[in-house]
């Protein structure tokens, strides 16, 4: 077995601004895996708020992929290895070397159903109303009335800006994500704005630590935990807290536990939600294999960089289709 690992980057199409940061570029880091003719290869997008950078994770994919060339079974290592970036991308590297192996697809190999096409969330970044609606309406005249938007928040203006693309897209389905920089306060006070415009849910609107508020406040509309929830043993205490969870490969660790997490949210009375860091095509094409079970999904990833990786998913009119072979799995 031959091992490799690489950073990318791609550029975004324009900056992406969420109340924390603002980014200007997706780096990537894809880990390959090599065996006689198969050739499996896996995505992760190191994040700086979960304390990764480029460096640190292409480290440690480096450690984790000679192990593997060394001999080791990645089943005796995966529940060793913390969750996050790194993981990931060796995880997903090796469900698609062994699909090409198996000459089969992955989800073959995992015992379930074949992905279809799904309805991607098409992403608003953090921007005055005026600008937020414009680019609401954009995404309406690409997509159609069906379409599902996302608006990005953070703690100022929540009223104007929820207005503002509510009238730009008045039938499209939204959801407000504020990146947990609400105060339980502030969330009580919007809870009636979010309502009387029909917002499907709201994702991580407090900071990690402050859940327990969510148990006391009067949850108008759905509320989805995405910091608060990396993998499955973070749901039993999120309980009677949030309606929903987001699924994240590069929080999970990879498909496997990211298919544990579903199937634990699942069981507990969670709605889902699978979502994505910015990144390629290679990135999102495993994170396909949750989607058909979710809620809703947000993997327009490709759409906020200039271009994608070859081949990659294929989008059209807000519906993202499976993976080819020759992509993953």
């Amino acid at each position: 077995m031959q091992a490799e690992v690489r950073h990318e980057r791609w550029e975004l199409a324009a900056p992406f601004i969420i109340a924390r940061e603002t980014y200007f570029h997706a780096d990537v880091v894809v880990a390959t895996l090599s065996c006689d003719d198969a050739v499996g290869r896996g995505e992760c997008t190191p994040t700086g708020f979960y304390g990764e950078s480029v460096e640190g994770v292409m480290d440690a994919v480096r450690d984790l992929l000679a192990r593997l060339a060394g001999g080791e079974a990645w089943e005796s290592m995966h529940d060793t290895v913390p969750a996050g970036a790194a993981r990931n991308a060796v995880d997903c590297a090796v469900w698609d070397l062994r699909a090409k192996q198996a000459k089969r697809r992955a989800w073959e190999l995992a015992g379930i159903a074949a992905p279809c096409p799904v309805r991607t969330a098409q992403t608003i970044s953090v921007g005055d109303a005026a600008k937020q609606a414009g680019k609401a309406r954009a995404i309406v005249a690409a997509d159609g009335p069906g379409a599902l938007v996302k608006l990005k928040l953070d703690a100022d203006d929540i009223a104007a800006r929820i207005g503002a693309v509510r009238a730009a897209a008045p039938v499209a389905t939204l959801v407000v994500d504020a990146n947990a920089s609400w105060s339980p306060a502030l969330l009580e006070a919007a809870m009636p704005v979010l309502q009387a415009a029909h917002v499907a849910m709201l994702e991580q609107p407090l900071p990690v630590g402050d859940d327990g508020a969510l148990a006391r406040i009067d949850r108008r509309v759905p509320v989805c935990a995405d910091e608060s929830a990396h993998v499955g043993a973070d749901l039993d205490a999120l309980r009677g807290r949030y309606d929903l969870v987001n699924v994240k490969l590069d929080k999970t660790g990879g498909l496997t536990e990211a298919l544990r997490m579903a199937a634990r949210a699942r069981a507990l009375g969670f709605g889902l939600m699978v979502g994505c860091m910015e990144g390629t095509s290679l990135g999102m094409a495993p994170a396909m294999l949750v989607a058909g079970a979710a809620r809703f999904v947000d993997l327009d990833g490709p759409l906020l960089i200039g271009r994608d990786r070859e081949p990659g998913l294929r989008y059209e009119r807000g519906i993202v289709s499976p993976p080819s072979a020759a992509l993953w799995g």
